[in-house]
């Protein structure tokens, strides 16, 4: 019976890890501190291929800056994440 009881503790207290864990996902998803970085991250993309497909009008090359845009906008940050956690925690 004790044995049960403390392995439903511990159950717990990995569930409640968890939860935070999702909170702290959901928090960062929502975050202006991604969204500005994302813009940013995109913009750079957006001007250095303006630069690029300026010089030669290639519908292939110009196709890629919203594909970069969008893979910009699926990646984590990792490093903008971890700082950003540490102030969020």
């Amino acid at each position: 019976m004790e044995e049960e009881i403390k392995n439903l503790k511990e159950e717990i207290d990995r569930i409640k890890e968890r939860n935070k864990k999702v909170e702290l996902d959901k928090k960062w998803e929502t975050s202006f501190t991604r969204r500005l970085c994302i813009a940013i991250l995109t913009y750079i993309i957006v001007v250095f291929y303006t630069n690029l497909i300026s010089k030669s009008s290639n519908i292939f090359l110009s196709s890629l800056v919203p594909v970069i845009g969008f893979l910009l906008s699926t990646l984590s940050l990792r490093l903008v994440r971890k700082v950003w956690e540490k102030k969020n925690v």
